[in-house]
């Protein structure tokens, strides 16, 4: 006795033919051909959902910077202002005041902040951002973000009890 539905077989034009359930193009009347394209449709609606996802996961805050989050809730230091530094400049040279401010704020164990920003050899912005704790810790915050061929991201390096602030850094 013969089991399953009657459909019209793609192999066997024109006859009536008895297939088991198990063999979907015979049940569904769907070609091979149209299988793959519903196949490679469902693939793409699967990568356009993850992609949605992750962008509404960005914006809930779920692949945020934990370094831009650190910066942005600490406690803020009295100000030594800001550098703007032109391609080829140096810290050393441009920002004799703000150094000095920074000198000061380690020499009567204060704290402070400095801003500063400077070209990539391509000319995008880096801001860095040096702390001096009442510790005596210097912290250097990077903002990397708008800088094309890097990781485009924060960074952080602290060094504890800095000796010449005219460089102002620390190993990394």
């Amino acid at each position: 006795m013969k089991t399953g539905l009657p459909v019209y077989a793609d192999d066997v034009p024109g006859q009536l033919r008895w297939v088991g359930s198990a063999d979907p193009v015979r049940t569904t009347g769907e070609s091979r051909a149209r299988r793959r394209c519903v196949a490679a449709v469902s693939i793409r609606a699967r990568l356009v959902a993850v992609a949605a996802m992750s962008l509404v996961a960005g914006g809930c805050g779920v692949l945020d910077d934990p370094v831009k989050d650190r910066w942005e809730s600490r406690t803020e230091f009295s100000s030594c202002g800001e550098v703007s530094l032109a391609q080829g400049e140096e810290m050393q040279k441009q920002a004799g005041r703000e150094i000095v401010c920074l000198r000061r704020a380690l020499k009567s164990g204060e704290s402070a902040e400095l801003k500063a920003t400077y070209p990539t050899v391509e000319g995008d912005p880096i801001r860095e951002y040096y702390r001096l704790t009442p510790q005596a810790r210097l912290e250097v915050y990077t903002d990397s973000t708008d800088d094309r061929y890097s990781d485009q991201k924060w960074s952080f390096a602290e060094c504890y009890t800095p000796e010449w602030l005219a460089e102002i850094s620390c190993d990394q």
